[in-house]
């Protein structure tokens, strides 16, 4: 099996993307989602803490993101592959950076662990592309519905008056959808019940701990 060469630029890029990601303010390529009833007075303060927690869960779920497509890209060796994962990525920057900006708008914090979510997460997604493209792809494609599922959840969980916290949400299903699509259609294989269901128990560690910290 031949694995692309991991030169001193490729590091010092997957370095640079990395300290972005967890340290600095992303910027979106897309407009900020907007709902025309937006009007955060009408949340109470406990509904305010409420949907800032689950932002921040969202938010650490665009970290990440980051650190799994870059992982996955870097040892990807189909160029399609790559280019596929790459855009998914940009689009994930538009969704990091919306959760960023609505954190702040609701008086939230982002994680104190998003240097240990990227970290975990570049590991875990260079471990999926060393399996190869199928399975690379494959990994991708369960992880864009998983999260669909959890954005699905987070429609139900949102206090029903939080219409700008909504409007983001539900553009981020529309994007993880297509990303899985896009991954399927490239060759994405079936992962195995038990990866799936290990899938899904690391992600509820996760999503239990970012409400939180």
């Amino acid at each position: 099996m031949t694995l692309p060469p991991l030169t001193l630029d490729k590091a010092i890029a997957v370095l640079d993307m990395g300290l972005r990601t967890v340290f600095s303010q992303a910027i979106p390529s897309r407009p900020y989602p907007q709902a025309e009833t937006a009007d955060d007075s009408t949340l109470s303060d406990s509904e305010r803490k409420h949907a800032a927690a689950l932002m921040r869960i969202n938010h650490v779920g665009e970290v990440c993101a980051q650190a799994l497509y870059s992982g996955q890209a870097l040892v990807s060796r189909d160029p399609a592959n790559v280019e596929a994962l790459k855009q998914a990525s940009r689009e994930e920057v538009d969704h990091l950076a919306w959760c960023e900006r609505r954190i702040g708008e609701l008086g939230g914090r982002k994680s104190l662990l998003n240097p240990l979510w990227f970290g975990a997460s570049f590991g875990l997604g260079v471990t999926a592309g060393l399996l190869g493209d199928k399975w690379n792809l494959g990994f991708l494609a369960e992880t864009e519905h998983q999260v669909s599922a959890h954005l699905g959840d987070h429609l139900h969980e949102l206090p029903a008056q939080d219409h700008a916290s909504r409007a983001i949400v539900t553009q981020m299903k529309q994007d993880e959808e297509h990303h899985a699509e896009t991954a399927e259609h490239l060759g994405g294989a079936t992962l195995p019940a038990p990866v799936k269901l290990a899938m899904r128990l690391a992600s509820k560690v996760m999503t239990r701990t970012a409400y939180h910290l």
